[in-house]
């Protein structure tokens, strides 16, 4: 049941015939993950306590540096030197209440992750590294959880819903993040953002988006990314979505899986 309090904070969404009091009741019962605290994860957290997700757990092992700052728009000078989980938490308990959160100061890691997954009933990946995102997306497959996940470059992002345990109505699984993306660019070609630079309000954007996503996954409503990825170019200002199917040849979920647990990674 929502408070007095609450039907007056989401006062905009309960109006929305998509959201409603059942929209707004069902995201208040909802448990997010959100990988990373930085660029992407700083938006999604604070557009999801915004619209009353229940409980919000955060996974970091950093600490604010002044550096994050251009881009990282849940922290503030003063939490320079601070964890970044600690320093989020406290924004979003400023923000909303309501909204309990759940700090994971620690990395993700195979031996951790299916433990901390299973707490939760989706997963938003913010992650800076393909190795983290490879480790999410197959730790979702094996834990039943939907998965958004985005990366963004210098002046170019992209964004994804993958629902790999599932399958579409043409009884076809939905396609897993390998089937996206089979492997990893090797190691070096493509540059830290710490080397090539990123577009801080491009982050802004992408992670605002995630948490769209987000919230149009727990209530329902409209078309989601499932099957289809969408590409944010900054420079042209330009937004392209295409679709990618089920790979059987993938190595998570395909006819022949060499992916059966998530010590590949380990």
């Amino acid at each position: 049941m929502l408070t007095a309090d609450e039907l007056e904070r989401y006062a905009r969404h309960i109006v929305l015939r998509e959201v409603g009091g059942p929209g707004q009741a069902a995201l208040k019962r909802a448990r997010v993950l959100v990988v990373g605290a930085g660029g992407l994860g700083a938006p999604v957290l604070l557009y999801l306590a915004a619209a009353g997700v229940g409980t919000l757990g955060v996974i970091d092992d950093d600490m604010v540096s002044l550096s994050n700052l251009q881009r990282q728009v849940i922290h503030g000078t003063a939490d320079v030197g601070n964890p970044k989980v600690a320093s989020a938490a406290s924004v979003i308990e400023r923000l909303n209440p309501n909204v309990a959160v759940v700090t994971h100061a620690e990395r993700l890691t195979a031996a951790n992750a299916l433990s901390i997954l299973g707490g939760y009933d989706i997963v938003a990946d913010g992650s800076d590294n393909f190795a983290t995102r490879y480790l999410v997306s197959d730790a979702c497959y094996f834990a039943k959880r939907p998965l958004v996940t985005a990366a963004v470059g210098t002046f170019d992002g992209t964004l994804t819903t993958i629902r790999a345990h599932e399958r579409g109505k043409d009884g076809v699984p939905h396609p897993t993040y390998r089937c996206l993306f089979p492997e990893p660019p090797p190691p070096g070609t493509v540059p830290m953002c710490s080397e090539a630079g990123v577009l801080g309000a491009l982050t802004g954007v992408l992670g605002s988006m995630m948490a769209l996503e987000v919230i149009r996954e727990i209530v329902g409503f409209g078309e989601g990314l499932v099957g289809r990825l969408l590409m944010v170019d900054a420079r042209a200002m330009r937004f392209e979505t295409v679709g990618y199917r089920y790979d059987p040849d993938n190595p998570l979920s395909g006819t022949k899986p060499t992916i059966k647990d998530l010590s590949v990674h380990a």
